[in-house]
């Protein structure tokens, strides 16, 4: 009997702490994000994998992507800078956090120059105890009527 209790009181704690953690700061998650800007600039594509999914999905004007694509698409860009700005995160669920932000990039694509202002957003998932970027999706931002 005093072994099921251990049991049922190890459960318990357990159930607890995962119901009380809580999802990493705006600031911590903002980090992840820019790591994965900061791998994919320098064209680091191990460090890259660190923050981002195997299973990775992106949505962008140009397509569909996944990982690989990612990667393929990395080789393209020749990336000078990058700026993130506008930065906010919500969560749902101690598990998933969705961010969204402005990004200010200079560099070419292809050797066309792709530099502007992207609305951008992700959607991160903690697994096997680290937060992974799981979708992305950015679009250049239009230039405001005067």
């Amino acid at each position: 009997m005093k072994k099921y209790i251990t049991c049922a009181l190890i459960t318990l704690f357990a159930t607890l702490a995962v119901s009380i953690a809580a999802p990493p700061d705006k600031d911590a998650i903002m980090a992840k994000e820019n790591a994965a800007w900061q791998a994919f600039k320098d064209k680091k594509a191990d460090d890259f994998k660190k923050v981002v999914s195997a299973d990775f999905r992106g949505a962008y004007a140009e397509g569909i992507s996944n990982m690989q694509k990612e990667l393929d698409d990395m080789k393209k860009w020749d990336m000078k800078s990058f700026t993130i700005s506008d930065y906010s995160a919500i969560s749902d669920g101690a598990d998933t956090i969705v961010t969204t932000y402005t990004v200010k990039v200079e560099g070419t694509f292809e050797g066309k120059d792709a530099s502007g202002t992207y609305n951008a957003g992700s959607v991160w998932k903690m697994h096997k105890g680290a937060w992974m970027a799981i979708f992305h999706t950015n679009v250049k931002a239009e230039a405001a009527a005067e």
